[in-house]
């Protein structure tokens, strides 16, 4: 098989199972759009807010990705379980931190400059929501063992699956329909925590139960606690996870700064987000998918197909992120229209789509060469790449363009294409470099 089809082999269905997080994002803020402006604006700040803690936490749990990767491609079963059993421990730290941290943040929410209506919106979605962001690292930290050895059809069924009953909830308790009370976006909070609960709850019966999985369960059942495996997921983990969080808060801090110019161009924020996560999701499931297949190389030694996997994953993930952005051009007033009908925001969202289209490049250069180090398991330097492209250059652009030039939420905006495209450079000539000194170690 070419490597261009054992890429595909395993991202589509990791893309699918992305797609399905589109498909819920989607239905989250059209049921929500549709309920209130208001509502729309208190579930971006939220989001924003919440999704900070989600994918830094879930860059965390990557770190386990290179290891199995690297045991699956050396058939190492007993490592694999023990891997497993280590992250979940480490992982269940990192998720209880996470949501102490944003006990702390809750009592400081009247502190962000939000304005004043949204508040009692804010508070109860937030609660409820973050308590799910337990649930959802418990989720990934098993997604991670099944994509590594090369089984993403499970994550993405369960994912699928979970999809469905959480549209389902949002109908119920946004509405209030078949007899439970209206409840609005508290009700889409409510609904979210019970579909992660009962995905995850699934997923960890099946990889005990299924016959396919038993050889990795006993595995599992057998495998001791082990400071130094703790110590290496750490090692691995914490870089992924600052990586991860930078680039998130980036997106944070200008949910942040877009409410300060006021509830329309918050609103407009968050549907543009939501578009964008058609490109980022799917051109993630495919560089997930080069990380899985990198490190299964790395574990043979293999340096030139390490090589051809990171080359080839960038031009299919360029070329999904080009087909998306002409579909979503073409479609653009249709699927700003199911959003929402007021005109303000659409008008805003609709000049917003032209920079989300900008940054396509930079976004697929930074997520392909990222996943490639995560590979070869080469994380620590991106730390300091990710805090100069983000921190140093992206977040002062933003507000430089978005409030000193008053260029407003588009200024903001500009900010994104900036950062990603740094950081995406960053990425790619480390990852040469370090291929160029391991081939020589090598020979």
């Amino acid at each position: 098989m070419g490597k261009t089809a054992e890429i595909l082999k395993i991202g589509i269905p990791i893309m699918l199972g992305q797609a399905c997080v589109v498909i819920l994002a989607f239905a989250d803020n059209i049921m929500i759009g549709w309920y209130g402006v208001n509502d729309l604006a208190a579930a971006s700040f939220v989001n924003g807010l919440i999704n900070l803690f989600i994918f830094t936490e879930l860059g965390f749990a990557n770190g386990m990705t290179p290891l199995i990767g690297s045991q699956y491609g050396v058939r190492n079963t007993a490592g694999i379980g023990k891997t497993l059993k280590n992250s979940i421990l480490i992982n269940g730290m990192v998720a209880l931190a996470g949501l102490a941290l944003m006990a702390v943040i809750y009592v400081f929410l009247d502190r962000f400059g939000q304005e004043p209506q949204l508040l009692p919106l804010i508070r109860p979605y937030y609660i409820v929501v973050a308590v799910s962001t337990l649930f959802a690292m418990g989720f990934n930290t098993l997604k991670q063992f099944t994509d590594g050895i090369c089984k993403p059809v499970v994550a993405m069924s369960l994912l699928m699956g979970g999809n469905i009953l959480n549209i389902l909830g949002n109908w119920v308790l946004i509405y209030g329909k078949a007899g439970f009370p209206e409840l609005g976006l508290l009700g889409a909070g409510i609904s979210t925590l019970f579909s992660r609960i009962l995905i995850f709850i699934i997923f960890l019966l099946y990889i005990m139960k299924a016959p396919k999985l038993s050889e990795y369960a006993m595995a599992f059942r057998s495998a001791a606690f082990s400071g130094k495996d703790i110590r290496q997921l750490f090692n691995l983990g914490y870089p992924l996870a600052l990586q991860t969080g930078m680039e998130t808060s980036t997106f944070t801090i200008s949910a942040v700064m877009v409410g300060w110019i006021g509830a329309t161009a918050l609103a407009a924020h968050q549907i543009t987000l939501t578009v964008s996560q058609i490109c980022f999701l799917m051109m993630m499931g495919l560089a997930s998918s080069v990380s899985i297949l990198v490190s299964n190389a790395h574990g043979r030694a293999d340096m030139r197909a390490v090589s051809q996997y990171a080359a080839r994953g960038y031009f299919l993930i360029l070329g999904t992120s080009v087909l998306f952005c002409g579909l979503i051009f073409l479609f653009r007033n249709s699927i700003i229209g199911m959003f929402t009908d007021d005109l303000q925001v659409r008008a805003a969202v609709l000049s917003l789509l032209f920079v989300l289209f900008s940054y396509q490049f930079g976004d697929g250069l930074q997520l392909c060469f990222c996943n490639a180090l995560r590979g070869i398991q080469d994380v620590k330097p991106i730390m300091l790449m990710a805090f100069v492209s983000y921190y140093l250059i992206a977040i002062p652009a933003a507000y430089y363009l978005g409030f000193k030039a008053d260029m407003g939420t588009i200024g903001v905006w500009l900010g994104f294409p900036i950062g990603l495209t740094i950081a995406g450079i960053f990425y790619f000539i480390r990852f040469r470099l370090q291929l160029r000194k391991r081939e020589q170690e090598k020979a």
